[in-house]
Formats: C-alpha cells, sequence, structure tokens
C-alpha cells in the first residue's frame, strides 16, 4: 500500500485518514489501542502527527488490515519482534515502490 503524503513536519489527523482510507476514528482508535502512536496535541486538542508516527501508522495498517492481524496479536508482534517485523516491512514497501515504477516504464512502452 503507498501512501501519497506531501513531505511535512506534522500531518492533521483528516489528511492522514484519507491517505490510509480509512475513518478518523479508526486512527483515534489506533492511538489509544497502541503506545507507539503518540501524536502532538494543541491547545484545542487537534492532533498532529509526525513522520515517525505516520510510519508506525504504516506498519499498523500492514499488520492489521492487510495481514489479518488482531490488535492483540499486533500489539504482541511488535512488542516482540518489532526490528524483524520493520525489516521485513522496509523490504516489502520497496518492492512495491519497484513494482510501481515498473508499471509505469510498461505503460510508456
Amino acid at each position: 500500500m503507498h501512501i501519497d503524503l506531501p513531505e511535512k513536519r506534522y500531518y492533521g489527523i483528516g489528511e492522514v485518514a484519507k491517505a490510509f482510507d480509512v475513518n478518523t476514528s479508526l486512527i483515534r482508535f489506533w492511538e489509544k489501542e497502541f503506545d507507539v502512536l503518540q501524536p502532538k496535541k494543541n491547545a484545542k486538542g487537534n492532533r498532529k502527527f509526525t513522520p515517525e508516527d505516520i510510519k508506525n501508522l504504516k506498519l499498523i495498517h500492514h499488520l492489521v488490515k492487510e495481514r489479518g492481524f488482531t490488535l492483540e496479536g499486533a500489539k504482541t508482534h511488535l512488542k516482540e519482534e518489532k526490528h524483524k517485523t520493520l525489516s521485513n516491512f522496509d523490504v516489502i514497501e520497496k518492492l512495491q515502490k519497484v513494482r510501481a515504477e515498473l508499471v509505469k516504464i510498461k505503460e510508456n512502452l
């Protein structure tokens, strides 16, 4: 899954939810459930996600939505095998980018 977000310091919850194609309530729920998500909140209570939070959200989305983990399973998987999971996720992400580039090249031929 390719997330198309511009390079910024902080992202609002609306643009994050739109990029992941989920509801904002799901993002707020994952924030409560997973300790790795720590968005900044301003005085009004608006959540601002950093690029590190986006990376963690990508990993959580991959585990829960694409691989079919339960929330408890994803939590334990992140706690016990975070380094291994991150390296596997990075490889998958890079391969998907390469595939997208190859598809573009094929369409241009």
